[in-house]
């Protein structure tokens, strides 16, 4: 990728560097596929620069990405905060283990509790502690008031206009990359 800078120091815009990378590869290999570039290289940097915000924001708060993910999950489910373990799963997209291991932690650390779910042996309902609601509402606040941020050069215009390119990108993205069914 390109290091370019401005004369005043600052960064050249991501479009920039982006188009000389393909410009490059148009240069070197005609013929090469780069329509692409101009969109998932600036994609992938504001993708990184995005999680090594989070995560500065995350540390800041007191929480990792697992828990955060735990327990707002289970937050957003409303009162009483609380869902089964494959609930969870499927709510966050992460394995059953994972979920276990994720559970196993919180209860630990005292930000949930497991109790035995009424609809089967199996069945693990976890709820929210008042500690785990107490860190999560101070961690989504921290979290998503630096995200709104991050965003808030866009007007409410272009952030829905952002927002519907990327969902139809991810569809077709998601569909063009899912192993076929056999």
């Amino acid at each position: 990728m390109s290091d370019a800078a401005t004369t005043s120091g600052d960064p050249a815009p991501v479009h920039s560097c982006a188009a000389e990378i393909a410009a490059a590869w148009r240069r070197e290999r005609p013929g090469t596929p780069t329509e692409s570039i101009e969109i998932v290289t600036p994609v992938w940097q504001l993708a990184k620069l995005f999680a090594d915000d989070r995560n500065r924001a995350l540390r800041e708060a007191g929480i990792d990405a697992a828990t955060l993910d735990l327990l707002s999950v289970i937050r957003r489910s409303g009162p009483p905060y609380t869902l089964s373990t494959r609930e969870i799963a499927a709510r966050t997209l992460v394995t059953a283990g994972a979920i276990s291991q994720r559970v196993a932690r919180a209860e630990r650390d005292g930000l949930v509790q497991r109790a035995p779910g009424t609809t089967g042996r199996r069945t693990v309902l976890v709820n929210l502690t008042a500690e785990g609601h107490a860190l999560i509402e101070r961690s989504v606040d921290a979290v998503l008031g630096r995200e709104a941020t991050l965003v808030s050069c866009l007007s409410a215009r272009e952030r829905t206009a952002f927002t519907e390119l990327l969902d139809k990108l991810m569809t077709d993205v998601r569909r063009r990359t899912a192993p076929e069914e056999r």
